[in-house]
């Protein structure tokens, strides 16, 4: 069974999700596992209470009782939303996870008021890349700087008409 929930960033479940997900990009981006202090580092210096209530929400996917992957959004103001963390565990790559996750997003930024969704990424997250060009996100100039924004991209949310 499948299912995908808002969590508080804090609980349990969340918390070692997003750590995994610091593990993988950290990982990615060292080209070695990041150790535990590399870890604890970056939640220290880029925490998730942003995708909490009432502006964020943070999802958890669950497959057959396991945290499966996650993804948060929150509004950046009354017409743009932002996605972040948008993570799939190893085990469940290559299921469509990833989609669902991307989907159930979109839909949290509709109910948040957004009519647009941004996200930045790096260049080294080819999959996550990929799904965002496959799901109708443009890549656009940069909105936002940091050391780990390669690109950025956006989408409408609003119904084609």
């Amino acid at each position: 069974m499948r299912t995908i929930t808002p969590v508080p960033v804090g609980h349990p479940d969340a918390v070692a999700v997003l750590r995994a997900y610091i593990g993988d990009i950290a990982g990615r981006y060292y080209g070695r596992p990041a150790t535990e202090a590399e870890i604890e580092q970056a939640l220290a210096d880029e925490p998730s209470d942003h995708l909490q209530p009432p502006g964020g929400l943070f999802l958890m996917a669950v497959v057959d009782g396991s945290a499966a992957g996650c993804v948060g959004v929150h509004s950046v103001d009354e017409r743009v939303a932002e996605l972040n963390r948008l993570f799939v565990q190893p085990a469940f790559r290559g299921q469509g996870l990833g989609e669902e996750l991307l989907r159930a997003a979109e839909e949290a930024a509709r109910g948040l008021g957004a009519g647009v969704m941004r996200l930045d990424t790096r260049t080294d997250l080819t999959e996550a890349r990929s799904l965002y060009a496959k799901h109708g996100y443009r890549e656009t100039p940069h909105y936002t700087t940091g050391p780990y924004v390669d690109h950025c991209f956006e989408k409408s949310l609003s119904p084609q008409v």
